[in-house]
């Protein structure tokens, strides 16, 4: 399990979301014919969180990028479309209606979620390259959810306030932050 995927599904959980990593999606040959990969393996999401109170099914795709220039906003404006690879879910449309399609009928009917779930793409950014604010509001006009830096932040923070959990993210954030006042 990649950590940054550990981090964001702690504080999905506290947010009352019951997650999973890693999670693969077995497409149909016709599927994989729709999307034009024939020969495709599993799909994996990195993050997928289901709240039950609201039927909300969010697919988190995480990039952490820290020790790097961070997410490119020029990736999502047009401006460096070799960059969009990366972000196959966000750009691609019929790949994106078929994967979340096919997740929504696995869960559903292996008892993980209601019917007909809200779906919901999310973007968890550890570092962002450019100007997140120009960012946020392109992922709202789309009706997708982008976590960056600031976010990461402030859910540590009241991660460090929280009572004792006995969770990696948990555990590190109290150690490092500690003291803290921020």
């Amino acid at each position: 399990m990649d950590a940054f995927e550990n981090v964001v599904a702690a504080i999905l959980q506290r947010k009352g979301y019951w997650t999973q990593t890693s999670v693969k999606v077995a497409l149909t040959k016709e599927e994989k014919r729709t999307i034009g990969r024939h020969s495709s393996p599993r799909w994996e999401l990195d993050v997928v969180a289901y709240k039950g109170t609201t039927n909300e099914l969010l697919v988190v795709e995480c990039k952490s990028f820290l020790d790097s220039l961070g997410v490119p906003v020029a990736a999502f404006d047009g401006t460096r479309p070799e960059e969009e690879a990366r972000y196959k879910l966000f750009f691609d449309s019929v790949l994106r209606r078929v994967v979340l399609a096919r997740l929504a009928k696995d869960f559903t009917s292996m008892g993980f979620c209601r019917r007909r779930p809200k779906l919901r793409l999310c973007l968890a950014a550890g570092k962002i390259w450019g100007d997140e604010a120009s960012l946020q509001r392109h992922f709202k006009r789309k009706g997708w959810v982008l976590w960056g830096p600031q976010y990461f932040q402030s859910e540590l923070r009241a991660l460090r306030d929280t009572g004792y959990d006995n969770t990696v993210a948990a555990v590190v954030t109290k150690l490092l932050l500690r003291g803290s006042r921020e």
